[in-house]
């Protein structure tokens, strides 16, 4: 007989307990194999089924509740769970083992799960329950906000709290547009998470974007307008701000209120008090989360602790009980409004205080803090990462342990001489991917026992990967690690679809005029369509031989159908959907008149401006139908495609050389605007950048670039292969005292081979070290590109003068073009009808989607649909003619991009790949094939014709 499990609460942990508990086959739904089993009624106090909060901000950029959901469609049919949205849990009689909901139903339960969470503390002060006044937590509070904020009246909002959610709101008034102040008690902003030195780089950060922070200080009360209506904030030190919008986000309190009237054991400073099996006094009631006080005595506020809560409540409800919870890991790893912030371990230990030592790294210019904390035994002990988070994933697993490298290895920018450790130098018990807490040693059994040969398939196994995404680089040196451990050479190929890596593919192309991609798939091909591996690849190597083979735009014709999407709208793709733009500044150097420019255009389209860290204006938040309009008017004052959203050069950083410095050397502004202008718009096998410093000084940090130029009393030495590999590097010297014409002619040959030679997406520091090691690599350059070798390099230098002479610019190439403008257009409009559907896999008749037709889609391209209810289709066209519709919004984003994704397929299933992180999705059934538990709805279509 089933028994009856009532959970309170259906939040994210809420919400991992039933999944987990589905996942050991323990609920006694439908989809239950065996016998018994759970039945399980959930009361939740919101009127809508769980749903992301780690990305709440995304409501403010259009997700919805249902665009956040966490449930896979069918999930509570599947497993007869008995979910009641807006009836809270109102009374728990533990001797009679009864739950009385709001409504007043009275459910007996044989295991009961407290999973409340918490509410946001409001501090008692006058006005706090004044009309503008929220919190922030819900997406009931994000939709309250954003309609109060629509008010052409309300101008200004303050956050009352500087911690994670109170920075998290800040970046939501800003993205209200309203002008934004922060007030933080402590001294320094996220005063859990990072110390002093990192809270200064993240302050400059924020407050480089407009929002005022105002630390040390606390709020006295809010001033009320005689409507009623918040206009003003006081604060302790008697200075007042104009507040139309008040935002509490100053903490949170366990939800502890039905466990202490029950008479349930309660911590002091609130929280149910749980064993290490997560339950409570009372052994028939466990709580879960962010109302539970663990053994070790703290309430954990964090996703992670509270999923492997759930994880062991689910493993004592389905009889094994051997999982135990006795504290966790409170690793973060974030981008707050922009910036980079982590820590882990314990960074905190005074420098001194039983033998702890620290090493630090800051850079004020770039907004950079990174600080490791050394035990007296060398054993890492914490770290905080502000503003480059890059070296997260490797250095979280060793908290608590010896480094196997220098401290300095993992936080310097370059490092000469070091090279951080391999992923066989972490322990199997060490915990790769902290979103589902799974360790390397888990990982490595997954590998081996299903012969496992790329990241989907650990994906598929383990869920790691499949959270935050920061984790992929440490598994797939995992995986390398393991497949040459077992003797498993890596396949050669670019994909399943070529068995040719990119250099060969590079030759066939050349060599044989291979126009495009269907052409090379049926001459050279191993079958199949094509994916979002080997597709954006063959485009580039079409864009650099387009002068040779006497190709147009990138996007005209089939071109457009190979482009990831930053290449198909000719712009950065954001994390919210929308887009950046980054007009070329060549050398750093630019008019007042084109500053005026960018900054009109950035206030007429509300987008967000950051000086970026290669000596340009980059504007974000562009949706893609108003990139054309953006970029007429950046034409117009003389600005070009700066193509930071290719394979290409990005920029040419320069210091102000002879020209102004009295060190300077050479001239090292012009050289960069003359290199950055003969080699832009070149596609190659990843970005690549240079930089020019006019003397030794090196200010322009010329030997972190792919191409370095220092000047001398006698020339110019070039550097090369700096930066941008798996351990990052300074550039080598490649020759010295050139003159400025020898530099060019060097310069165009290393670019060339690099181009013929190099792999998909290896830059040019891991070309150089593949080419040969301890400097085996530098001495084969030398012998190719100096001595001739052989015998390459003046073809070399007359390709460069062909890509030279054909020349372009993308975007005003664009605008000359009203079928390339197309291409930019608002999604269309498109209708949900029963005329002429095809009869769904179970036979009945359900509406489709009516797009415009079979003729209105490129084969392998998606097109977006806006139906009438609002939500959007992403609707493909295999080469066969089979259209297949789904829903455009990626569910682990929120943003609006599948129908931007790139159509193909895997083991011979069509498939679309998300542009934002990747995962692939079968567009027959909508499954994610890197998650199965993840699914994008799918829509059925009118019948068309091939």
């Amino acid at each position: 007989m089933a028994q009856t499990l009532v959970v309170i609460g259906h939040g994210m942990v809420g919400h991992r307990l039933l999944e987990a508990l589905a996942e050991r086959d323990a609920l006694a739904g439908p989809g239950r194999t065996g016998a018994g089993g759970w039945h399980v009624v959930v009361l939740a106090e919101e009127a809508r089924p769980a749903y992301d909060r780690v990305h709440l901000s995304a409501a403010f950029t259009g997700s919805t509740g249902e665009e956040l959901a966490l449930a896979a469609p069918g999930f509570f049919e599947r497993h007869g769970i008995d979910l009641r949205l807006g009836d809270p849990a109102a009374h728990v009689d533990p001797v009679a083992r009864t739950v009385t909901s709001a409504s007043g139903d009275v459910i007996g339960y044989d295991a009961l799960v407290l999973a409340t969470g918490s509410y946001p503390f409001v501090p008692p002060i006058d006005g706090a329950d004044a009309e503008g006044c929220f919190t922030y937590r819900t997406l009931d509070d994000v939709e309250a906000l954003t309609a109060y904020a629509a008010d052409p009246a309300v101008s200004t909002g303050v956050v009352i709290g500087g911690g994670l959610l109170g920075l998290e709101a800040a970046g939501a008034l800003r993205t209200l547009g309203l002008t934004t102040h922060v007030v933080e008690f402590a001294p320094r902003l996220m005063p859990l998470q990072v110390d002093d030195g990192g809270a200064a780089a993240l302050r400059a950060t924020i407050e480089s974007m407009g929002v005022a922070v105002h630390t040390g200080v606390g709020a006295g009360g809010v001033q009320i307008h005689p409507d009623g209506r918040a206009q003003a904030l006081r604060l302790t030190n008697g200075q007042e701000i104009g507040a139309d919008v008040v935002v509490f986000s100053a903490g949170v309190r366990p939800r502890d209120r039905l466990a202490r009237e029950c008479g349930l054991a309660v911590g002091d400073r609130g929280g149910v008090v749980v064993d290490a099996h997560c339950r409570t006094s009372d052994p028939y009631v466990y709580a879960v989360g962010e109302c539970a006080q663990s053994v070790d005595g703290k309430v954990y506020g964090l996703v992670a602790p509270g999923y492997q809560m759930a994880e062991t409540v689910a493993e004592a409800l389905a009889g094994a009980g051997e999982l135990t919870f006795t504290g966790a890991d409170t690793s973060t790893k974030l981008k707050l409004m922009g910036a980079d912030v982590a820590s882990f371990g314990d960074p905190f230990a005074p420098e001194g205080r039983d033998g702890a030592v620290s090493v630090v790294f800051s850079d004020a210019r770039e907004g950079v803090y990174k600080k490791l904390l050394l035990g007296p035994d060398g054993a890492l002990l914490g770290g905080i990462l502000v503003g480059d988070a890059g070296a997260y994933g490797s250095l979280r697993p060793h908290a608590g342990r010896m480094l196997p490298g220098p401290a300095e290895a993992f936080i310097l920018p370059s490092t000469e001489g070091m090279e951080l450790p391999g992923a066989d130098a972490l322990p199997d018990d060490a915990v790769v991917c902290s979103c589902h807490n799974v360790t390397k040693g888990q990982v490595r059994t997954a590998v081996a026992e299903e012969s496992l040969t790329d990241l989907g398939g650990i994906k598929k196994c383990t869920k790691a990967g499949t959270g935050c995404g920061g984790c992929l680089g440490t598994l797939q040196a995992v995986l390398d690690a393991e497949m040459a451990a077992a003797g498993i050479e890596k396949a050669r190929g670019l994909c399943e679809h070529f068995t040719l890596t990119r250099a060969e593919i590079y030759e066939k192309v050349a060599t044989e005029h291979i126009r495009s991609f269907s052409e090379l798939l049926e001459t050279h091909g191993a079958g199949g369509e094509g994916c979002a591996v080997c597709k954006p690849v063959v485009a580039n190597i079409l864009g650099t031989l387009a002068p040779d083979l006497g190709l147009g735009h990138i996007l005209e014709g089939e071109q457009a159908a190979l482009q990831d999407s930053n290449d198909l709208f000719l712009a950065n793709l954001q994390k919210d959907g929308t887009y950046s733009v980054v007009p070329r500044v060549a050398g750093g150097e630019i008019t007042a008149d084109q500053v005026i420019a960018i900054g009109e255009v950035a206030r007429d389209y509300g987008l967000y401006t950051k000086i970026t860290g290669a000596q340009r204006i980059g504007l974000f938040g562009a949706r893609a139908e108003q990139l054309p309009d953006i970029w007429r008017r950046l034409g117009g004052a003389g600005f070009e495609s700066g193509q930071a959203y290719g394979k290409s050069l990005r920029a040419v950083k320069s210091c102000v050389g002879a020209r102004f410095c009295r060190f300077g050397q050479g001239d090292s502004i012009q050289l960069a605007i003359d290199l950055e202008l003969r080699y832009r718009g070149l596609r190659t096998p990843h970005k690549f950048k240079g930089g020019v410093s006019g003397c030794v000084r090196e200010c322009a940090e010329a030997r972190g670039k792919d191409i370095g130029i220092i000047a001398t009393s006698k020339g110019w030495n070039l550097y090369v292969g700096g930066n941008g590999g798996a351990v990052p590097r300074h550039a080598d010297l490649l020759a010295a005292d050139l003159a400025t014409g020898e530099l060019f002619a060097l310069i165009d040959r290393f670019l060339m081979y690099y181009v013929r030679t190099g792999e998909r997406l290896e830059r040019t520091a891991a070309w150089v070290e593949r080419l040969g090691g301890s400097g085996a690599g530098l001495d084969h350059l030398r012998s190719v590109l100096i001595e001739d070798e052989l015998g390459i390099c003046a073809e070399l230098e007359a390709q460069m003068e062909r890509h030279v002479s054909a020349y372009q610019d993308e975007w005003q190439a664009v605008l000359e073009d009203p079928a390339a403008l197309e291409r930019f257009g608002a999604p269309a409009r498109g209708a949900v009808t029963t005329d002429g559907v095809d009869a769904a896999p179970d036979g009945s008749g359900v509406g489709g989607v009516d797009f415009g037709g079979a003729g209105a889609l490129e084969p392998g391209r998606g097109r977006a649909v806006v139906l009438p209810d609002g939500s959007r289709a992403a609707v493909f066209k295999d080469r066969a003619g089979t259209v297949y519709a789904v829903g455009d919004r990626d569910p682990f984003s929120g943003a609006d991009v599948i129908a931007n994704g790139i159509m193909g397929t895997r083991d011979g299933v069509p498939v679309v790949t998300s542009p934002m992180h990747k995962q692939v999705f079968d567009l027959r059934t909508g499954i994610c094939l890197d998650d199965p538990d993840v699914a994008l709805p799918v829509l059925p279509v009118l019948r068309t014709q091939p």
